[in-house]
């Protein structure tokens, strides 16, 4: 009986164990190489598709997001090596290439569009402002918001500020030496930039005397002093004001902009 009752709680517990975990079993040498031959063919085929076989070559490029430029030069410029295998372009040399060749193109997307295509995504500087060309009578250059001169064009486009950079005799050799006519002209792309848009409408001319000597003039013979780029924001606001409550003042000074003060009818 004792022994009985062994049995039956050895087979308990056999039974709430479960069964017993499969065995383990080696592949063989034979599988091993196989399942190695395969994963080469693998390897290899894909590596004669991306590179050998006429399947993943470049047969188009797109362009997309031009305003002035046309897809002509765009597709000119980056020079897309079509029929090349689509995974050996090298899409940094075209981003390269194109901002270098179009100075125009402030980013480009270049995107791999399997099986067979080149995408170019292209962002264009926005002028705005314009300035005379001096090397080049009636002509004009546009300036971006960053101050870059990136475009010379025959006609001034429409609703665009004038840049004129006129130092004073008096303080000309001092500011030019110091800031630079680059940064000059970021001072006033900066000034140009912050401007609400009621006023950016009317502005016919940003005018840079100076660092400190920053003025505007608007449509009907209006004008605001601003002063230096410094505190932009504030004089936006005080420049709003001063409108609001003079409305037929011609001439108004933000160049202190806890101060402003507005003259003329």
């Amino acid at each position: 009986m004792a022994g009985s009752a062994v049995t039956d709680r050895e087979d308990a517990e056999a039974y709430e164990a479960g069964p017993p975990p499969p065995r383990f079993r080696r592949p063989s040498v034979r599988t091993l190489i196989v399942t190695g031959v395969l994963l080469v063919l693998i390897g290899a085929g894909s590596i004669w598709s991306l590179y050998g076989s006429q399947w993943l070559r470049v047969e188009r490029v797109t362009i997309s997001g031009t305003e002035v430029l046309t897809p002509a030069q765009v597709r000119d410029a980056a020079a897309v090596p079509v029929g090349a295998p689509l995974i050996s372009v090298d899409t940094d040399a075209i981003a390269d290439r194109l901002r270098q060749k179009l100075p125009r193109i402030d980013a480009v997307d270049v995107v791999r569009s399997w099986p067979h295509g080149i995408g170019l995504k292209v962002t264009e500087r926005k002028p705005v402002l314009i300035a005379a060309d001096e090397r080049n009578s009636g002509k004009f250059v546009e300036v971006d918001h960053e101050g870059v001169r990136f475009a010379t064009v025959d006609k001034a486009p429409k609703g665009v500020p004038r840049l004129e950079l006129t130092p004073d005799q008096r303080g000309a050799a001092a500011s030019l030496r110091r800031f630079g006519p680059e940064r000059l002209t970021r001072e006033a792309v900066r000034v140009a930039g912050l401007l609400p848009a009621a006023v950016a409408r009317d502005t016919r001319t940003v005018k840079v005397r100076s660092y400190d000597d920053i003025s505007l003039e608007l449509t009907g013979g209006r004008t605001v002093v601003w002063g230096s780029g410094e505190k932009s924001a504030q004089k936006v606001h005080a420049l709003a004001a001063l409108m609001k409550a003079a409305p037929k003042a011609r001439h108004f000074d933000v160049s202190v902009p806890t101060a402003p003060a507005s003259v003329g009818s």
